[in-house]
């Protein structure tokens, strides 16, 4: 039976321009074995193509609803072909590898993602770059994108995989079930009320919750002109990189969280950048994506995310004082159940016409709802392996919507934690001035922390 695409998932669809390419990814970087010989391209694509069966969405493509009455289905592609997903790139540089994949949009007509191998980096190592399409995965998802390639063990175990594509439905029976589910959608939507009314404490507590999180996200953000001009397609991946135990030391003399460090780190560092351009800096709005697969305990892939947004407070000087205001903020988030609410939000306008869902996602992604995304995507704790290569670094790639310049992701990986700038290069050609600040900024937290403790 075909899955359809969400509502969430069909608005990253909506939403991606030639210049706002919506996808997910990561930049990875492994060490060759000492003892045994580094693999080859054809044996990581061979390796990958037997991992296949572990994730079945990756050998699907998108199938669209006629007249567009509904949200489009996956259905397999019957000519998939490995060779088109997994690339070699003779790029000496990783870096130069992954600006180079990330300004490229994926090819809707196949499965959305692709890797992209770098067997001979300068420096030995061995590199790869992932993107799928943001409506196929969420962040957490990416990371879990990378059971397609890693093991706890330097020897992979062996693998299995007699997939048949199951023939594509033919369009009448897409339209079809396409009327039919928003249908019985519109049917739910006149059942719903009826069903919450037999638990009026619970229908009030959800809807203070949702009217909480919708007010939040039409609170109007200062349109930056920087961060919220036109952008290109062109991008840049810019990396900072730091031991995940210095954040931890913040986090603990703080009484925090490693997400509050990070956006209080976010919130100084682009300070510090914006006055290098000679600019007051306000408040900035970052949408703060949240996670919610241990909620549902969702094994597919797809979209199990809601939002929270949070006032940057890059106009305060004092380091200590913007990370109790990100730590005030989120704890309000928590105590308010504003993810809850934001989930059900987001859920609600699953049962709105196709036009109004449309016209809301580009609303909710416009520069006047928040000016930068900020995203902490916890990563593998435990060292893991390509054909006998470790981990050793990756940069998360969070996307940007059209007239939203940037994007700064993080994730951890065993005791490091890398943090991704992702950039347009024509609206911030500097953002590896911007890595660095949130670096120094990070530093300026660790100095406080520790003449604490």
């Amino acid at each position: 039976m075909s899955v359809r695409l969400s509502t969430l998932d069909s608005s990253f669809l909506e939403v991606e321009s030639p210049s706002a390419h919506m996808h997910v990814g990561w930049a990875a970087l492994f060490r060759p074995p000492a003892q045994a010989s580094r693999p080859t391209f054809g044996e990581v694509r061979n390796h990958i193509a037997r991992r296949m069966g572990r994730a079945p969405r990756y050998r699907q493509r998108l199938a669209p609803i006629p007249f567009d009455v509904d949200d489009p289905v996956w259905v397999d592609d019957e000519e998939f072909d490995i060779d088109r997903h997994v690339h070699r790139t003779s790029a000496p540089e990783i870096w130069e590898a992954t600006d180079s994949v990330m300004s490229m949009p994926l090819d809707r007509e196949r499965p959305l993602w692709e890797m992209w191998v770098a067997d001979r980096l300068q420096d030995g190592r061995i590199g790869m770059v992932g993107k799928a399409h943001h409506a196929m995965i969420d962040g957490l998802a990416a990371v879990e994108m990378a059971s397609l390639v890693l093991d706890a063990t330097p020897e992979p175990p062996p693998e299995h995989d007699d997939w048949r594509p199951a023939p594509a439905p033919d369009p009448a029976r897409l339209l079809a079930e396409g009327v039919a589910d928003r249908l019985g959608r519109a049917t739910l939507l006149g059942v719903w009320p009826l069903r919450q009314a037999r638990h009026p404490r619970a229908l009030a507590a959800s809807a203070a919750r949702g009217v909480g999180a919708l007010g939040d996200a039409l609170r109007p953000a200062t349109v930056d002109p920087e961060l919220n001009q036109p952008i290109s397609s062109r991008r840049h991946l810019a990396r900072a990189h730091r031991p995940l135990g210095d954040l931890k030391r913040i986090k603990q003399r703080f009484d925090a969280t490693i997400n509050d460090v990070l956006l209080a780190a976010a919130a100084g560092g682009l300070r510090r950048f914006l006055h290098q351009h000679g600019r007051m800096v306000p408040p900035l709005k970052a949408m703060v994506p949240v996670s919610m697969r241990a909620q549902r305990a969702q094994e597919d892939l797809g979209n199990e995310i809601s939002f929270v947004f949070v006032d940057l407070p890059c106009d305060e000087p004092d380091p200590a004082r913007r990370l109790q205001s990100v730590k005030a903020q989120i704890g309000d988030c928590k105590r308010s159940r504003r993810p809850e609410g934001a989930d059900l939000i987001l859920r609600a306008f699953g049962y709105a016409p196709r036009t109004i869902q449309k016209a809301l996602a580009h609303l909710v992604a416009a520069p006047r709802s928040f000016n930068l995304v900020v995203s902490n995507i916890p990563g593998p704790r435990e060292p893991l392996y390509l054909l006998g290569c470790e981990l050793q670094e990756a940069y998360p790639v969070v996307p940007i919507a059209d007239r939203h310049a940037l994007s700064i992701g993080m994730t951890t990986i065993q005791d490091e934690a890398c943090f991704g700038i992702y950039a347009d290069c024509d609206a911030l050609p500097d953002a590896d001035l911007l890595a660095d600040c949130i670096d120094a900024s990070v530093q300026e937290l660790l100095a406080i922390a520790d003449r604490r403790g």
